[in-house]
């Protein structure tokens, strides 16, 4: 209704078909402020995962509890913006989240890597690296040394969980999204080759989903390291229809892993592989080794390894935690 109609109203209304106005102007209706509710609540979600996504999920972690893993659906910046895209930035930043594991057992030594997930020190690694050990030795990145038991196992896709004793306010790493991989990006592996603590390489992803053969039997790998003293530190594997590091056995597992050419060498099992904002996006399990070649031109890494991919750790994390020894 015009200005000019309202300005009559005390007189005779303009057209007698239309009623007297009401006493007050009418509210806006209901509908429209419903409208709004779901869009200020989209909004206020947009803003907290872009507070996650900028790196405040290790605060989250610290404020629901020591066992909550810090994880990342999309790309979190744990790189300093100064170093991004950097290995020496993807090393600073994720190193003292990779331990060094010595485990003993009757079949004798061997040298793996881990990756912490919690700061009271629950740690991803390869099953074979753990498999049948009577006592596990940790050493973290700035030399300090922890006992460790054995929480579950998944031999069928070689994971296993350890926690240490008596550890607390531990840098944990945080774990990506390993179906945002591609072919050509950029990766970088640390863990511990030959023993070598926080060694550090780097490479790209050559391949996805590659079907990767290794055994289930943890004697398997103690075998293949019998002659130098340390249990599966050349862990066999199948791969393209052809064996290598040795005979897997007849008791095997198939599980689809990332391709890298990173050089990994034994020790880097159980070890991260990890994207350049600094995400574990993979653990390192398998690896062509030449140790044992009698040439020196066979010596050395020959860009054969593959990684677990985060996703299934992840997925298999709860089953870890509940004491599984599959």
């Amino acid at each position: 209704m015009t200005e000019s109609m309202y300005s009559q109203q005390g007189s005779s209304p303009v057209n007698p078909e239309w009623p007297p106005p009401p006493a007050h102007p009418p509210v806006q209706p209901a509908p429209h402020k419903k409208r709004r509710g779901p869009v200020a609540l989209l909004a206020a979600v947009a803003i907290v995962a872009a507070a996650i996504g900028g790196g405040t999920a290790y605060g989250i972690q610290e404020l629901t509890g020591n066992d909550t893993v810090t994880s990342s659906s999309t790309s979190t910046n744990v790189v300093p913006s100064s170093q991004k895209g950097t290995v020496s930035g993807v090393a600073k930043a994720v190193s003292p989240s990779i331990v060094e594991i010595s485990a003993d057992s009757n079949a004798g030594s061997s040298t793996g890597s881990g990756v912490i997930i919690t700061s009271d020190g629950e740690i991803i690694t390869n099953n074979h690296v753990v498999a049948g050990a009577s006592q596990i030795k940790v050493t973290t990145n700035d030399g300090k040394s922890y006992t460790a038991k054995v929480v579950g196992t998944d031999s069928k896709k070689d994971l296993a969980l350890i926690k240490l004793e008596n550890a607390s306010g531990l840098k944990t790493a945080t774990l990506g999204d390993s179906a945002g991989v591609g072919v050509g990006d950029q990766v970088v592996a640390i863990g511990s080759p030959e023993g070598l603590t926080g060694t550090v390489t780097s490479g790209i992803i050559s391949a996805l989903d590659r079907d990767v053969t290794v055994s289930t039997d943890e004697s398997q790998g103690q075998e293949q390291g019998q002659g130098q003293g340390q249990q599966g530190s050349e862990w066999p594997f199948e791969f393209g229809g052809r064996e290598f590091n040795g005979d897997t056995g007849s008791d095997t597992t198939t599980y689809k892993a990332l391709q890298t050419d990173a050089s990994l060498n034994p020790g880097n099992s159980g070890g991260a592989l990890i994207d350049m904002n600094g995400n574990i996006i993979g653990i390192n399990s398998a690896m062509y080794s030449a140790a044992g070649a009698s040439s020196s031109a066979a010596a050395g890494s020959v860009g054969l390894g593959f990684a677990i991919p985060i996703n299934a750790v992840k997925a298999d994390l709860a089953t870890l935690r509940a004491g599984s020894t599959d």
